[in-house]
């Protein structure tokens, strides 16, 4: 029995087709169920961890009111006299070293 070669072409078509259509579809399937499988990941990571603070726990003000403007002079720092570039690693007063306050002095301007 011979098979006709149009028959065979035809099948071949179809079934290319119903792939065509049938691919897309399960990726999208496994597209959802990762998204459904993430949300539920962070439902359950979100349900372990401590609730957020409630109104009473907020922190308040100062009695005394909100802290006004503060200005002071500081004492100028040293400078070496070495000749040398001073960098910035060098520096002092700048970041975790503080400086000194003056003394009652006031500084022309």
């Amino acid at each position: 029995m011979r098979t006709d070669p149009h028959t065979r072409a035809s099948g071949t078509t179809a079934d290319t087709a119903l792939a065509a259509g049938l691919l897309p579809f399960l990726l999208g399937l496994v597209v959802v169920a990762v998204l459904i499988g993430a949300v539920w990941l962070g439902i359950r990571i979100r349900s372990g961890e401590p609730a957020p603070p409630r109104p009473e726990e907020q922190p308040r003000p100062p009695a005394s009111g909100p802290v006004g403007r503060v200005t002071e002079e500081r004492e100028p720092a040293e400078l070496p006299r070495d000749g040398r570039r001073l960098t910035a690693h060098r520096l002092r007063g700048h970041g975790n070293t503080g400086t000194r306050p003056a003394g009652h002095r006031r500084h022309r301007r």
